[in-house]
């Protein structure tokens, strides 16, 4: 093929043959796809397009050429919106609301609605949520969720504790506690109804990176920020996907498509707001277990900041690569230094301060 259409091998190919090979081929691709293909032709003023952004937009990379094609192409983009396509089955129906729902150009809903397999499946937060909150609360432990006036609250190897900072695991492994069982409900329901169609769009390694960083930027906030107080809870996590998300919609409200968007917001706003209030009210209120005091709220501003910083630019950049984007290397630059900044602060500042730290439990 490539000595067909460039017998010189100067690796690119005149945009009439680009063309004639489109029109010869066309039938076999998806329209989505023969859409990108046009504008990445009607973009180009050199008469020529790049061999290998050919390749690359036919291999599904979403690459410079493609940016190149929405950015220039958009006269060639004006066809029938996915929104008005009939006789899609439940499936299709399901991937094309999804789609709406995360995305805010009309060609990123259609590419993503054409190259979606659910292969694979949204495993990272569905197997956060049913094994690390069900399964080790309701085995294990023999109850779904601790009160935090529960014997066994504070005695267990996975909540962060002032006095067991040293154990590392902790940082990570406070999620799968949580103080109350509305605590975990609003939890789970934020954490799937915004986190499973985040997945499915932007992929298990983009979502759990937002969704892990969030949560020991939650720990390492508590630690720097609240020095005497434990953690429980996901919220570092679920807060980071959820801000990052909200984030994205008012920064692209004029694309979001999804219904009744700003009811949803209000929602959202609304349960995270009761959440975080319950977690203050809670943090401040007496003690069970004196002197310890009840968890601490920065885990929630801890994955609230990730979320608008790192979650944002992730999510803005669909399928592109990050390694190109200068805010990413900014916001991750930021947040290493923040994460060094902690451990240096949990080794010295704890003695220097000479805190009077809650008993170990």
């Amino acid at each position: 093929l490539l000595f067909q259409f460039d017998p010189d091998n100067t690796g690119y190919i005149s945009t009439e043959k680009f063309r004639s090979l489109l029109q010869r081929h066309g039938s076999e691709l998806d329209p989505h796809k023969l859409e990108v293909l046009l504008a990445l032709a009607d973009s180009n003023s050199e008469g020529r397009i790049c061999y290998q952004d050919f390749v690359n937009l036919m291999s599904n990379k979403r690459s410079n050429s493609f940016r190149q094609a929405i950015l220039q192409g958009n006269r060639r983009l004006c066809s029938k919106a996915l929104l008005e396509e009939t006789g899609l089955s439940l499936s299709q129906r399901l991937i094309r609301h999804v789609a709406y729902e995360t995305l805010p150009r009309e060609i990123d809903r259609k590419w993503y609605y054409d190259s979606y397999t659910c292969c694979p499946p949204p495993w990272f937060m569905i197997t956060i949520t049913i094994v690390a909150f069900f399964l080790y609360n309701g085995v294990v432990l023999d109850r779904f969720v601790l009160q935090v006036t529960h014997p066994l609250y504070l005695k267990n190897a996975l909540l962060y504790h002032p006095q067991l900072r040293a154990q590392a695991w902790r940082y990570l492994t406070y999620i799968f506690m949580h103080a109350g069982i509305e605590h975990l409900g609003l939890n789970v329901v934020l954490q799937l109804l915004v986190g499973v169609p985040l997945e499915m769009v932007h992929g298990a390694a983009r979502i759990s990176f937002v969704y892990v960083a969030g949560v020991v930027a939650g720990s390492l906030a508590v630690s720097v920020a609240d020095m005497t107080a434990p953690v429980v809870g996901s919220s570092g996590g679920v807060y980071a996907l959820v801000s990052a998300h909200l984030a994205n919609i008012v920064m692209n409200w004029s694309g979001m498509k999804c219904q009744f968007k700003l009811l949803r917001m209000a929602v959202a706003l609304v349960c995270m707001s009761f959440e975080f209030g319950r977690a203050v009210w809670l943090r401040f209120h007496p003690s069970a277990y004196p002197p310890c005091p009840h968890p601490s709220f920065m885990a929630h501003l801890g994955g609230v900041m990730v979320g608008i910083t790192l979650g944002v630019i992730i999510l803005r950049n669909y399928e592109q690569r990050l390694q190109d984007q200068t805010l990413w290397w900014i916001f991750l630059s930021i947040y290493v230094i923040f994460v060094l900044f902690a451990i240096f602060w949990n080794i010295f500042a704890y003695s220097l301060l000479d805190l009077k730290l809650p008993p170990p439990p």
